[in-house]
């Protein structure tokens, strides 16, 4: 029978395994533990994107080739452009993620495995229905996204990085699950790939208690939970002297779609449906879904050293799994022979290599 992690409140459990583990003692951790590990992140810093030797893109290729095979793991952190209120910028969504993947590069740096960091493929992403209309929110289509995204795993896997990890935070997640899908499938090629919306990996964190750092909103779109997530991450970004509250128009009974992080457990994500709720632009217009104003620095602690936590772990058990320079047998995720993925593997640019782009078409999912 599978035991459980239990806490003080009932709707917050943890699985009892390595993950499961983890959350718990940061759940429990006193804050003094929580700014310790934040502290170890660099948590804040100033944003690394126009910095030298962090992302592969800003680092000499030779020092970042020598990286690489030291450690082939790559976050790729997903970029949008929305507006999430007068007080915080439209580009939240995307500094948020960078501004998380650069706290482990910098951790794992410290612990002698610097992970690496590919630049946002997206500054634009796909958006929900609900969200038409609004000025300041940018919307690329599906189908966009989806290729943009393929495309960057297709290049990422021909230059060696062949584990893949995007952070995500914005509301297009089935794009980014879409994406991956069709990656796997249209190439055939044995890589590890997986989307975390950062914020559902560590949903404990952000469900309302009585404690004195907890929020007091459930985590939904640039209220509580973000604005107070962006005024720990970069508050040079964000103007408290513009905050706006907000009350969504419910148009049918409440209890059949969660919230962002599914705290009530409800039948159906806040994805599953439109219809229910008024869209943002008529009811909404301030851009943000509930009441910012009572957002506080404390209140992102916990889960923002959650999330950086985990996200080594996560960086660690893939690293034990497949080391550096390996990845998974060919014969157990892939249809293709092992003998004609071998040249796909090695070294870019050694003696044998071959180049995704050389790679034969196969199954019924040829779009090439």
């Amino acid at each position: 029978m599978k035991k459980w992690l239990t806490t003080e409140y009932p709707e917050i459990i943890f699985e009892d395994n390595e993950v499961g583990r983890l959350k718990k003692r940061l759940f429990d951790a006193p804050m003094a533990e929580i700014e310790t590990i934040l502290d170890e992140y660099e948590i804040p810093s100033e944003s690394e994107l126009g910095k030298g030797y962090t992302y592969i893109q800003s680092t000499p290729r030779a020092v970042a080739i020598e990286k690489r095979k030291k450690n082939d793991i790559v976050f790729v952190p997903i970029g949008v452009t929305e507006n999430h209120g007068m007080h915080n910028n439209t580009g939240l969504d995307t500094y948020m993620c960078t501004q998380i993947v650069e706290g482990v590069r910098r951790y794992t740096a410290k612990h002698g495995a610097e992970c690496n960091i590919c630049l946002p493929p997206l500054n634009f992403g796909n958006h929900p229905h609900h969200h038409l209309g609004m000025a300041g929110t940018m919307i690329f289509p599906p189908e966009v996204v989806q290729e943009a995204l393929i495309y960057t795993m297709a290049g990422l896997w021909d230059d060696g990085y062949r584990k893949m990890v995007f952070i995500n935070n914005h509301g297009h997640l089935w794009t980014l699950v879409g994406a991956i899908q069709e990656f796997m499938k249209r190439f055939q090629l044995p890589a590890v790939v997986r989307v975390i919306d950062w914020h559902r990996a560590v949903r404990e964190f952000f469900f309302v208690t009585d404690r004195p750092d907890s929020l007091s909103t459930n985590f939904i779109h640039a209220a509580e939970a973000e604005t107070s997530v962006a005024q720990l991450l970069f508050p040079w970004m964000i103007d408290m002297k513009y905050v706006q509250d907000s009350t969504p128009e419910r148009l049918i009974e409440d209890g059949h779609f969660d919230l962002s992080v599914d705290p009530y457990r409800r039948p159906s994500r806040w994805s599953e449906g439109e219809g229910h709720i008024a869209i943002e632009r008529y009811a909404t217009p301030e851009g943000v879904v509930g009441t910012p104003s009572k957002a506080h620095v404390d209140k992102a602690k916990r889960p923002i050293a959650a999330i950086l936590s985990y996200l080594t772990q996560v960086h660690d058990h893939i690293r034990q799994a497949f080391p550096p320079g390996t990845v998974p047998d060919p014969r157990k995720v892939t249809l293709r022979d092992p003998a004609e993925v071998e040249p796909y593997c090695r070294e870019p640019m050694s003696a044998g290599w071959k180049s995704i782009h050389e790679l034969p078409k196969i199954g019924i999912w040829d779009k090439a």
